[in-house]
């Protein structure tokens, strides 16, 4: 896709600065992505893309406008952690402020940690001094957990690189991130057409989103409010038909930079789901099934 007139429409319709394009330029070329414009939509294949960049280019050798450059992308296509929409894939999209628990290697639990600034090569924690003096933890390993409210936990184990002027801790980045799910059903990202019918007839036609066998997120070109119930039709891929009743919980808003006309609206099932719920179950597992063959596959080659 690169270089076709599809892809540079999406370029421009972003407002990338020169400086920013020709950034984009090297990423994608470091990436091993057939479809190249899918790091344009992905918030995590494009920090994986912009991870195989640094480790080919060694981060700490990158000019500093590149390295600006960037992250001004990122910030661009709304894709760090504060768009609820963004998958996590690295600790380069977490923000200033978040809060973070930190585990050392004893077990204790030390709740009173933020990140109190960040940069694509590194990032600084406080750390409250609760458990020893703060520069015995350089060149120790420590478990970093960062909650998503209604996501989940990322987490990862980090090397404390060194302490800054104000004593906190520095850490590298991790594309490592360990994920357990705060919601009681898997998630899974997809985009199947929906038709959406109210209770008033009006029929709208959209995309699914994601899917769990509790709820979805559904994009339609139509702001709904918490609480509004519709049905809704779409096809499971190798199940069939599905025709349920959902209630609206949350408006997030046109934030989906795939359907940048869309609201995503995240609804749970409501009525006689029970046919529909068993379905969604056999296709998440079988579809983890067949992506956990898959990663077995790549590494056997």
């Amino acid at each position: 896709m690169f270089g076709t007139q599809l892809f540079d429409e999406k370029v421009s319709e972003r407002g990338f600065s020169d400086k920013e394009k020709r950034t984009l330029d090297k990423i994608i070329r470091k990436s091993t992505f057939e479809n190249k414009d899918a790091i344009l939509n992905s918030s995590g294949l494009f920090e994986q893309a912009v991870t195989a960049f640094y480790d080919a280019r060694n981060v700490f050798d990158v000019r500093d406008e590149t390295l600006e450059a960037v992250e001004r992308l990122r910030n661009k296509m709304n894709f760090t952690a504060s768009n609820p929409l963004s998958e996590i894939y690295s600790t380069r999209q977490f923000n200033v402020g978040d809060r973070i628990d930190m585990v050392p290697e004893n077990g204790t639990l030390i709740k009173r940690s933020e990140i109190v600034w960040r940069t694509e090569k590194e990032w600084a924690i406080s750390y409250d001094g609760s458990d020893g003096p703060a520069k015995s933890f350089v060149g120790r390993d420590i478990r970093i957990r960062w909650t998503r409210p209604d996501d989940a936990i990322y987490s990862t184990t980090v090397s404390i690189r060194r302490l800054d002027d104000s004593a906190n801790l520095v850490l590298p980045h991790s594309s490592s991130l360990d994920k357990r799910q705060l919601r009681r059903w898997v998630r899974e990202q997809v985009a199947f057409p929906v038709t959406a019918v109210f209770e008033n007839g009006e029929t709208l036609y959209g995309t699914l989103l994601d899917l769990s066998a509790g709820g979805i997120m559904i994009g339609l070109p139509k702001e709904c409010y918490p609480g509004q119930h519709m049905r809704i039709q779409f096809e499971l891929p190798s199940f069939g038909d599905e025709d349920v009743e959902i209630e609206i919980l949350r408006n997030l808003g046109q934030r989906n930079q795939e359907f940048p006309n869309y609201y995503c609206l995240t609804a749970s099932f409501r009525g006689k789901f029970g046919w529909t719920q068993e379905r969604v179950l056999q296709y998440l597992f079988e579809l983890s099934k067949s992506k956990k063959e898959t990663k077995k596959w790549v590494k056997e080659v």
